[in-house]
């Protein structure tokens, strides 16, 4: 895609998530966009990611659906602020809650689709239900309340 993906967007002292952190040499990196009303992101999967052979590991889906959540909650927040992504002060969003339904076993050798939508913005929270698919099967939902990110989690400068 030639757009910059919500998590291209994030700061860089706010980058290292392992699931969706740009500068996290060794996360997954998933990279969500919009898509009409709502998000999209797609993940292929490895075969380390295995719970029992030729099925994904539900921590991995758990993370994804997470990770793509809370981004959704950031371009979510700009959307309705009626700004552009990556204007000041930037939105962050971290997981305040996460409840996954594991519906049915999750192939590992097919690309997974994440589709969110927003259910609710409310002051510094957003809560995001999303599906989680596999050969067009959905095999796992799941609703993310996302909080925007305290000061204390933000990387202090040396020193302070």
């Amino acid at each position: 895609m030639a757009e910059k993906a919500f998590q291209d967007y994030y700061p860089e002292d706010v980058s290292h998530c392992y699931g969706c952190g740009r500068l996290n040499e060794k996360g997954h990196q998933i990279k969500s966009y919009w898509d009409g009303d709502e998000t999209v992101c797609t993940f292929e999967p490895r075969p380390y990611h295995t719970a029992a052979p030729g099925f994904v590991y539900g921590g991995l889906i758990a993370s994804l659906i997470d990770c793509h959540s809370t981004g959704t909650a950031a371009a979510a927040a700009y959307r309705a602020e009626g700004r552009e992504m990556g204007t000041e002060p930037p939105f962050r969003f971290v997981t305040g809650a996460l409840h996954v339904n594991y519906l049915k076993p999750t192939p590992i050798d097919a690309l997974l689709e994440l589709r969110s939508r927003i259910k609710e913005i409310k002051g510094r929270k957003v809560v995001v239900t999303t599906e989680l698919s596999a050969r067009g099967a959905v095999c796992a939902t799941g609703e993310v309340t996302a909080i925007q990110m305290p000061d204390a989690m933000k990387a202090q400068p040396a020193g302070t």
